[in-house]
């Protein structure tokens, strides 16, 4: 558990003495990280401590100025776009809807990496579609115009999506943003189970300590002086960590079979 790890080349995803900034500010110095199928990995900073700055980055949707990104032992940027997409999926924060698609158009569109020289989606491509949606309970969604959706089924949509592309890597960025307590869980419960069962990883920025250790194998703690503290969950998330960390002491509690992280109140 350190900002370093020795790199497996056979590693899913790894990182080489990777380096964060923006501007003058180092938001992540010599980050060394692997990254295997089947680990669920939960990111956890404090707001501006370099999430989403970093998932974009192992997206390949910004410039690496100091160190290496690898996927599958190649470097991220020599990778061809359409078999780039057949490898790492990645959900935004937020997007802007500009035009009147169909919720069931909108998953499709996931699937043009595996449509080669065809045009138009195959017939197998809509029953995966669909069944992304009928597991994320917005099947009934499919003819609506996004633009008509809520928050949350908007989100729903958007994660549909992501299961759609069938990527080996999901980066997700606070997938349960704006979801009902019912649909954080299932969401977090699905994402643990394409690791699981699919064999697939995951990496995902998250506010919510509970869900997140609940569903996650691995974490890293973005700390505030550019370090990170990454490795098993149960050697990561101790409360000590997570208030440096955070910024603000927290309680941690077992109660039964679950692990609860409070924030402490002062009296």
């Amino acid at each position: 558990m350190n900002n370093t790890s020795s790199v497996n080349f056979s590693a899913l995803l790894s990182t080489q003495d990777l380096v964060l900034q923006v501007g003058a500010r180092v938001l992540a110095q010599g980050l060394s990280w692997q990254v295997n199928r089947g680990e669920c990995w939960c990111i956890i900073g404090r707001n501006g401590a370099g999430k989403s700055t970093l998932l974009r980055t192992l997206a390949g949707m910004r410039d690496i100025q100091v160190g290496k990104v690898l996927l599958q032992d190649k470097n991220l940027h020599d990778w061809d776009l359409f078999e780039l997409a057949k490898l790492r999926a990645y959900l935004p924060q937020g997007w802007v809807d500009a035009f009147a698609y169909r919720a069931l158009e909108t998953v499709l569109s996931a699937r043009h990496p595996y449509q080669d020289n065809h045009y138009w989606e195959s017939g197998d491509d809509v029953q995966i579609a669909m069944a992304a949606m009928r597991l994320l309970d917005v099947e009934d969604l499919a003819q609506r115009d996004v633009r008509s959706l809520s928050g949350g089924e908007r989100q729903r949509v958007a994660i549909a999506a992501l299961l759609a592309q069938d990527a080996e890597l999901l980066l997700l960025d606070e997938p349960a943003n704006a979801l009902d307590l019912a649909h954080q869980v299932s969401v977090m419960q699905i994402l643990a189970q394409n690791c699981q069962q699919k064999n697939k990883a995951v990496i995902m920025v998250s506010h919510d300590l509970n869900l997140s250790y609940q569903v996650a194998t691995h974490a890293v703690l973005m700390m505030p002086d550019g370090s990170c503290l990454l490795g098993l969950k149960e050697e990561v998330m101790q409360a000590h960590h997570l208030g440096t960390c955070l910024g603000h002491p927290i309680e941690r509690f077992v109660h039964g079979s679950q692990t609860l992280f409070l924030p402490t109140v002062s009296a």
